[in-house]
This record gives C-alpha cells, sequence and structure tokens, in this order.
C-alpha cells in the first residue's frame, strides 16, 4: 500500500552529510511506490514557539510564518522522517524550533503514525546520536498515535559530503526508505 511521506532536513550547510542520507531514503521511498515530499527547513523562516498556548484551542499557530505551511502538510501524511546534523550531542536547532512550532499537532487530527529519524554527527562514536534521539522520542511520545520506526546513525562524517566515502550509511538510508 503506497504511503505519504513527508521527509524534513533540517541542516543549514549545502551538500550536508545528512540531506544527502535523505535524498537516498526518499530514492528507496519512491521505488518501492510511496508518495514523497521533502521540505529543507534552510530555505524556511519558522519563529520561536511563544509559549501562549493559543493553538490548543484555535488548532492552529498565532504566527504566521513557514511552520504553517509544514504543519499543514505533516498532519496529513503517514509517515515523517527527520533527518538532522546532530550539534552538541543533540538535534539542531533548526529542527528543535520546529518541533516545537508543530504544537497544534496534539489537538489536530494528525494521521502519521511511524517517525524515522536519520541522524549524522561528526564523532565517530555511536552515542554522540543519543540525545538527538531522546529529543525525538520526547515529542513522539506526547503524540499518541505515534512511533519511532527507524534510525540511521551516520557517525564520524563531518564535513560536506563526506558520507558519500560510506557506502554503508547510503545503503542503510535507501534500504529504510525502500522498507517504509
Amino acid at each position: 500500500m503506497s504511503k505519504k511521506i513527508l521527509v524534513i532536513s533540517t541542516s543549514l550547510r549545502n551538500g550536508s552529510n545528512s540531506d544527502i542520507l535523505a535524498d537516498e531514503f526518499t530514492k528507496g521511498a519512491i521505488e518501492a511506490g510511496n508518495e514523497v515530499q521533502k521540505i529543507n527547513l534552510k530555505d524556511k523562516t519558522i519563529a520561536f514557539c511563544k509559549g501562549c498556548l493559543a493553538c490548543q484551542h484555535t488548532k492552529k499557530c498565532v504566527i504566521n510564518d513557514d511552520a504553517v505551511k509544514i504543519f499543514e502538510t505533516i498532519k496529513d501524511v503517514n509517515v515523517v522522517v527527520w533527518a538532522t546534523p546532530v550539534y552538541y550531542y543533540n538535534m539542531s536547532g533548526q529542527m528543535k524550533t520546529l518541533i516545537d512550532r508543530l504544537n497544534p499537532l496534539f489537538v489536530s487530527n494528525y494521521k502519521f503514525k511511524d517517525v524515522y529519524l536519520i541522524a549524522t554527527a561528526a564523532e565517530a562514536d555511536e552515542t554522540a546520536i543519543n540525545g538527538t534521539i531522546t529529543g525525538l522520542k520526547g515529542w513522539i511520545e506526547c503524540l499518541d498515535k505515534t512511533n519511532l520506526k527507524g534510525i540511521i546513525k551516520a557517525v564520524g562524517v563531518c564535513n560536506a559530503k563526506d558520507v558519500n566515502n560510506f557506502k554503508n550509511y547510503l545503503s542503510k538510508a535507501y534500504e529504510m526508505g525502500k522498507a517504509v
């Protein structure tokens, strides 16, 4: 059965390792017959959440920027894929800011159940990604219909495009996309 998939690439760097892996995931998912949309946050304007909680009553955010459009897209897909570089043992600030702005999801009739994570880190130890996983799991725990279905931990990739030298990571991303 074909699924609607949203891939959110959170890196601001051109040729970023997480974005390259997001593209590999996308290729696999499309080859498997799924409909995939990819959003790059580097091209978006997303303000910080004000914490006003108006969205819990109105089901929409009071801030009119690109996060509102992403919210409208994310609530109608079956699968959400986050691709992020790891900064200081956690997800990128752009990813965290968008997650905070997706607060209207709690009171909406969102469709997605499956969440995937593609994370890249300069450090060679896979534990460098644990903080990112913990942060994403916090968001997932708040959305009662969702679960974390898969994680790619691409470590030891520092400079732009380094991941191209790691065929195992490219293959994992492609195969995970194909298996969605």
